[in-house]
């Protein structure tokens, strides 16, 4: 199912709810809630910027497509998957599985991007330290994380996306013994959620041109204190003509919401071309 517009009924009440917790974070601005509701504006005049990357793992290449400039990006919460990759690699160091607690707390997480859940994991994988650790394991080389409590402005780029998204998807050669890469079961376990994400979350990447249903997906979106502008992203994997297709679309500088989402699946799109 496609997310028809984030002006609809359903996604202004989860975007009011997202925007309640972080600006308990201190990752939005107090006028946040105006913007949610269409009467906020930006402070600050700024070029909106999209950056995209595509890796065709079904293709004969290993290195992603990349459109724009390969620059830093706020992650907003597509870093969950990050997130929930690091929880699952201290689960398998440790030998064993998630605890139930830790089940209930990541699937909100990725599927519904509850906040709340995402404090406490980011906190219980030790916040940027146990993320940059997990990251060097996973082959990240330029995604640092926030500073204290502030997951959502961990900093990440397309290309680096497309590596989270291999030690996820790409089964060959990310399965290895002791301190490795993610198991076969962990990388099912995150893929799971991703294809499990709420209808009116399934915006993004999903936009990329004969995708068949039931891609696998998390987006992001934050509004910053300092601009008022919108940082929107989407990170997944999609199939077309059964092809897999990995696809991270990151932007920042819009000046609402639904202008970020426009602006990423235009991205996609172009990509795709």
């Amino acid at each position: 199912m496609s997310y028809p517009s984030p002006t609809s009924r359903s996604a202004a009440a989860t975007l009011l709810a997202s925007t309640a917790a972080l600006l308990s974070l201190g990752l939005v601005a107090p006028a946040t809630a105006a913007a949610a509701n269409g009467s906020g504006t930006a402070t600050e005049k700024q070029a909106p910027h999209a950056t995209t990357a595509v890796l065709d793992l079904d293709g004969a290449g290993r290195t992603p497509v990349i459109r724009g400039a390969d620059r830093a990006y706020d992650t907003a919460s597509i870093v969950k998957v990050d997130i929930l990759a690091a929880l699952l690699l201290k689960a398998q160091d440790a030998g064993r599985h998630l605890t139930a607690a830790e089940r209930k707390l990541a699937e909100p997480m990725i599927r519904r991007s509850d906040n709340a859940a995402a404090n406490t994991l980011w906190r219980a994988i030790g916040r940027a330290p146990g993320l940059a650790a997990a990251n060097k394991r996973l082959g990240l080389t330029e995604t640092t994380g926030g500073s204290g409590p502030r997951w959502g402005l961990t900093k990440t780029t397309a290309g680096d996306q497309i590596r989270l998204l291999r030690a996820v998807f790409d089964d060959a050669g990310t399965a290895k013994k002791g301190r490795g890469a993610l198991d076969a079961q962990s990388r099912a376990y995150v893929r799971t959620l991703m294809n499990k994400v709420v209808p009116e979350q399934t915006w993004g990447v999903s936009a990329f041109p004969g995708s068949a249903a039931g891609q696998a997906l998390k987006n992001g979106w934050l509004q910053r204190n300092t601009t008022g502008l919108w940082d929107v992203n989407s990170i997944g994997q999609v199939t077309v003509k059964g092809h897999r297709y990995l696809v991270a679309a990151l932007s920042n500088g819009s000046a609402s919401m639904s202008d970020g989402v426009s602006l990423v699946e235009r991205a996609v799109r172009d990509a795709a071309a």
